[in-house]
């Protein structure tokens, strides 16, 4: 089968691997689509050492076969994945925060991911893919569902503010999630011109300019914040002169606020403790999906997609390429300037 490396920094390749068989209690999986994630690109930009596997888990896929012991699906079966692995008996899992499990590992990170024609997972991680939600849409899964736990943790509220920081893929699912959460008024900071263009198509009622900081102030002042919705992971300069994203959204959120951090750091941040202290922010850290209360953050998304998949897609999907052409795919991928938010590969 084919199957996607990552050679190092701004190279991937497609070599030759053997099918893998599934083993007790794994179920192999067809690929159908696979989407190029902002934290695939930390690697590819050589920010992070790049996967010693085969990358990707934003995926939909067809069940090709079932390990022994497999219950609750079937060959042919359309699902998607979560793209965090864990064990899924420990307290954690048990307790619906499989996100949690001290076991976990990543999908296209430690365990081998969807770049590829087949891979295998563990069946608690499956869900089905809604008949009306075809294999390009459910791909968006996964960037969804972490939107809507972020907002689920932030306790969004029917009728609040909600500024979302970013508009990558992250960014623009965050807007789709909190219109589902029933958010009152959304704005969105955007750097380029087609993420502005999608975040206004899917509902923001203001998007700004991340440079035009007093703009962005102003507007917060007038029109006080419920929810920051932080998903760039940009740190900062640490002097003050240069504010990261998560340095802003704790001085644009007001007072009694919540800032929810999904955006990827990869080294510290500058905040200033007593500000949170003294405006009582509640600053919540949110790593991928559960399953805790009374659905599953995948369950939900898909019921989004099924009703609002059709403008996600427009939105957000600006470039599809086949699965031989990787690396055309992550130059797509890494070009901001060429307008590309969300390339899907397509493996079958």
């Amino acid at each position: 089968m084919r199957s996607a490396a990552a050679r190092g920094a701004g190279v991937v390749e497609i070599e030759e691997r053997p099918v893998p068989e599934p083993g007790a209690g794994e179920v192999l999986l067809r690929v159908r689509r696979c989407g190029i994630c902002g934290s695939d690109l930390h690697w590819y930009h050589g920010l992070q050492p790049a996967p010693q596997v085969c990358p990707g888990h934003e995926i939909s896929a067809e069940v090709a076969a079932l390990g022994p012991g497999v219950r609750g699906v079937k060959e042919g079966d359309r699902v998607t994945l979560e793209g965090l692995w864990s064990c899924g008996g420990c307290a954690s899992c048990r307790s619906g925060l499989p996100q949690r499990c001290r076991r976990t590992r990543m999908i296209g990170g430690t365990v081998a991911g969807g770049f590829a024609d087949y891979l295998l997972q563990a069946p608690h991680h499956l869900y089905p893919i809604p008949p009306s939600v075809d294999d390009e849409v459910a791909a968006l899964t996964e960037p969804l569902a972490v939107s809507i736990h972020g907002l689920r943790l932030a306790e969004l509220a029917m009728g609040q503010r909600v500024l979302v920081l970013g508009a990558g893929a992250i960014g623009l699912t965050a807007v789709i999630a909190a219109r589902a959460g029933g958010a009152g008024e959304i704005a969105v900071t955007a750097k380029h011109a087609a993420q502005h263009a999608a975040a206004k198509a899917l509902g923001a009622a203001r998007v700004f300019d991340p440079a035009d900081a007093a703009g962005l102030k102003g507007w917060a002042r007038a029109n006080p914040v419920d929810v920051v919705v932080e998903t760039v992971g940009e740190a900062g300069s640490g002097k003050g002169a240069l504010p990261g994203t998560l340095e802003q959204g704790l001085a644009l959120v007001r007072r009694g606020g919540t800032v929810v951090i999904l955006g990827v750091f990869l080294g510290p941040a500058s905040i200033h403790p007593g500000l949170m202290v003294l405006r009582e922010i509640r600053l919540i850290g949110a790593v991928g999906y559960g399953r805790a209360r009374d659905r599953a953050d995948y369950e939900i998304a898909l019921d989004v997609l099924a009703r609002d998949g059709e403008l996600l897609r427009r939105a957000v999907i600006t470039h599809r390429l086949p699965l031989e052409r990787i690396g055309d795919a992550f130059r797509a991928a890494a070009d901001k300037q060429s307008g590309a938010i969300k390339v899907s590969v397509t493996a079958s």
